[in-house]
């Protein structure tokens, strides 16, 4: 994600940046008539109990996620109406298997009615806890048993005053999942920890185009409307799902190596943003140049019509809002810039996801370093002289919201306050120190092993520390331990002249 500044001091200068296998057969015991579903998405669960949120710890969002089972594949199938303010119908299956004995599974689910729930082909007891909803099976599952979950439910795209989840655009819809809304559109383990395969099936009235990630599979017309199918060919975390519906363009290309490329705009604006689209490829090049082959099966642009105040790397396709491009007030090296961060996630944070949401610094501070690095070379905009910037305002950064390692948690309610500077320009500032300590060939190197060795995986802070040590042959521990955790920003290696302003006293976050 980019947070896109909105104050412009002048045209070219603009504000800092702020900075699918088989399930298991059911068993052979059938009820002998079908549970009954409210209208109201509860349903009564075993009695023994009450039903309660789980959650896997993760600091930020103690209750996200949800143990006991692992998520091999989610196929979601959308109804849409024509109405950006109705819900849409919606079937989402989920395959996977049970890493503990289970009598009630929990998935993440909070904005939507539910209308039945079946666990391997029999229908299953189901309520609302907190933003849960906790499934009874018939029978208990043991221990390694291969599940299949099928749950009807509406998918709202009126979401009050919560952040994420369907984004509502001049004609139809888009997603911003992140970083904890997807269990706002559809049930899920929603953590990046348990990525999975997506199918994404949406029905759609005439005149209408729905494109998500991964590559189209099939496209069926019946009277009035078309459902279109489109399945990943790798992993993807829940809050990555991307889905667009509107008079849309979709606008097909050839990247490097014969890499499909297609971006989804207004059909009204397909000539006027065509010279944008037209940079992927190029920008695809210069990302590979550094750090290895894209890691997936397409790439493109989504230029949506909607105010949202930020950019989002959704896995193959990501999310932009259509103005960025037609302000005349942003300078082309900056949009470019901009291409690049997002182009750079599909790399860090998309195809080695982070396996908690304190490791965000790797993904932010990684996109924001390339975004960075094609400025100084396209624009002149150099390096050292944004980083000796970062540096001075890294101690305001740090109060304001923690050192980047361990981020503060957002305020109940704004769930994307973790993407704070800290974990742009602060994350990429530790980059540089990085790059300084280790020398420039260690640092490129680890680049390139990174996401080669975490491909299609999720990795943590430690396991960054760890290929760097054994690539620079050295003990980083203190190094580390300093740049990410600590409350001052220590002395920048080879620059001991830099200094970092000490925040003011009471001064707001």
């Amino acid at each position: 994600m980019l947070l896109t500044p909105r104050a412009l001091a002048r045209a070219g200068s603009l504000a800092p940046l702020p900075a699918s296998p088989r399930p298991r057969a059911a068993s052979s015991r059938r009820l002998k008539s079908a549970l009954l579903a409210s209208a109201v998405s509860v349903c009564l669960v075993a009695a023994s109990a009450p039903a309660t949120p789980l959650g896997v710890g993760d600091r930020l969002f103690p209750h996200l996620g949800n143990p006991g089972y692992d998520v091999a594949s989610y196929d979601l199938a959308f109804t849409y109406s024509g109405s950006n303010s109705e819900p849409l119908q919606t079937v989402t299956t989920i395959d996977g298997w049970t890493t503990e004995a289970l009598d009630r599974i929990n998935l993440d689910f909070a904005h939507g009615e539910v209308s039945s729930v079946e666990v391997d082909g029999e229908p299953a007891g189901f309520t609302s806890a907190g933003e849960d909803l906790v499934i009874t099976p018939k029978d208990a599952l043991p221990r390694g048993d291969w599940m299949r979950i099928i749950v009807r439910h509406t998918s709202d795209p009126v979401s009050g005053d919560r952040d994420g989840g369907w984004l509502r655009t001049s004609d139809g819809l888009a997603m911003a999942n992140q970083a904890d809304a997807a269990h706002l559109v559809f049930p899920s383990n929603d953590h990046p920890s348990d990525k999975a395969m997506f199918t994404i099936r949406v029905t759609a009235p005439d005149g209408y185009t729905a494109v998500a990630n991964g590559l189209p599979t099939g496209v069926r017309r019946a009277a009035g409307a078309t459902t279109w199918t489109y399945r990943t060919l790798h992993p993807m975390a829940t809050e990555l799902a991307q889905v667009s519906i509107g008079r849309s363009a979709v606008v097909h290309r050839e990247g490097p190596r014969g890499l499909p490329l297609r971006d989804v705009v207004p059909a009204k604006d397909r000539d006027l943003l065509e010279p944008w689209l037209a940079k992927t490829p190029e920008q695809i090049t210069w990302m590979e140049s550094r750090v290895g082959p894209y890691p997936f099966e397409t790439y493109g642009l989504l230029m949506a019509e909607a105010t949202t105040g930020f950019e989002l790397e959704t896995q193959t396709l990501s999310l932009f809002e259509r103005d960025l491009f037609t302000e005349p007030a942003y300078p082309k090296w900056y949009i470019e810039s901009i291409m690049v961060h997002e182009l750079a996630h599909q790399w860090f944070g998309n195809s080695v996801s982070p396996r908690t949401w304190s490791d965000l610094w790797l993904n932010e501070g990684h996109a924001t370093w390339y975004e960075a690095l094609y400025a100084e070379e396209k624009a002149g905009r150099t390096l050292e002289a944004r980083m000796k910037a970062a540096y001075g305002a890294s101690d305001r950064w740090r109060t304001a919201g923690g050192p980047p390692g361990a981020p503060k948690p957002p305020e109940p309610g704004k769930k994307i306050g973790i993407f704070r500077a800290n974990v742009y320009d602060g994350a990429a500032l530790v980059l540089y120190a990085l790059r300084e300590e280790i020398g420039k060939q260690a640092f490129e190197q680890v680049e390139r092993v990174w996401v080669q060795e975490h491909r299609d995986a999720v990795a943590s802070t430690a396991d960054f520390r760890s290929l760097t040590e054994r690539i620079s042959g050295r003990d980083l521990d203190a190094f580390f331990q300093d740049w990410l955790y600590a409350e001052k920003t220590p002395p920048m290696p080879g620059h001991p002249e830099w200094k970092s302003a000490t925040p003011a006293a009471g001064a707001p976050e």
